[in-house]
């Protein structure tokens, strides 16, 4: 046994039950995980994606980095404020991404676009009125792509900054390509595929976003959240500094966080880094290595990237 196993062995039971609290299985959502012969999905286990969001750490911090930035953007904040019970369930939202996303990156073809169509027209439903006035839908392809994007920037930044944080453009750039068909395939457009053009994008979305008395209440609710775990305060102020650090600058700079918010960010980041290991050892066994299984491959492959883009390694 390693050092890091040995520090990781004692943890491994009661980190694996609070993650399996805060994120139960959802039954409702009826996702099959069983891989026909042959399907492996929309990305299968040679994909960036699979290796991604595979990991925890990355994965909460990032949904938190994400909604975050998505309280920037007035159209998808009204759909938020207009057509949820954000004030009282906001780990709902954020159990829903989580079976979404995990559904449509692990489970078998079909099931995927199932999940796809589901939240289609879940989406032809939300419409209304802005605060000033714009109408909003929640399938308009631009505001599509915005939800999709930001997603995506803070998995990716997630994954770099709390497991590999030597990650080259390349592996970034196949990420965005991989993932965009997800987007496509609820209605965006304009679906950047690249590190570049997502960095292109934000800047070209900036003059439209705007932090106001909305964006500070979700924000408010949003560091009130109580995950239904252990020491959740604890986990909270960990999980939602983590998130923060991930933030780009522009972003930092739009909602206005304080020197002092941005230290304790820097202080959360550092800490979940160091116990980033015992998540991942106590769910060494969670669905991206039972889909491994599932078409016949195995789960170490997660931990090495595809030969195609070794060469592209930093």
């Amino acid at each position: 046994m390693t050092l890091r196993d040995a520090l990781v062995a004692p943890a491994r039971g009661a980190v694996r039950r609070w993650v399996l609290k805060a994120f139960p299985r959802d039954p409702k959502a009826g996702i099959d995980y069983d891989h026909p012969e042959g399907d492996a999905g929309l990305f299968g286990p040679d994909s960036v994606t699979w290796r991604i969001h595979g990991d925890f750490a990355g994965m909460l911090s990032g949904g938190l980095c994400a909604l975050m930035l998505q309280t920037l953007h007035p159209k998808a904040l009204a759909g938020v404020w207009d057509h949820s019970n954000f004030r009282t369930d906001l780990i709902g939202r954020l159990r829903r991404t989580t079976a979404f996303v995990g559904g449509t990156t692990y489970a078998p073809t079909m099931a995927a676009y199932q999940l796809v169509d589901r939240v289609r027209a879940i989406h032809g439903k939300v419409r209304g009125i802005t605060a000033d006035g714009m109408a909003y839908a929640a399938d308009d392809p631009d505001l599509l792509t915005w939800v999709h994007v930001t997603e995506m920037y803070s998995f990716l930044a997630g994954y770099r900054r709390y497991r590999r944080h030597d990650l080259a453009a390349g592996i970034a750039d196949r990420y965005y390509d991989e993932t965009r068909r997800v987007a496509e395939a609820l209605g965006a457009r304009g679906v950047p595929s690249s590190e570049a053009a997502v960095e292109a994008y934000f800047a070209e979305r900036q003059p439209d976003l705007r932090f106001d008395e909305r964006s500070r209440e979700v924000l408010t609710v949003l560091a009130a959240i109580e995950l239904p775990v252990p020491m959740a305060g604890l986990s909270r102020e960990l999980f939602l500094g983590a998130g923060a650090a991930l933030l780009p600058a522009w972003a930092v700079e739009m909602l206005g966080r304080s020197p002092r918010q941005r230290a304790e960010a820097q202080v959360a980041a550092a800490a979940l880094r160091g116990l980033a290991p015992v998540f991942r050892g106590a769910l060494s066994e969670g669905v991206a290595a039972r889909s491994c299984r599932r078409v016949g491959r195995s789960p170490l492959l997660l931990d090495h990237w595809p030969p195609a883009l070794q060469e592209t390694r930093s």
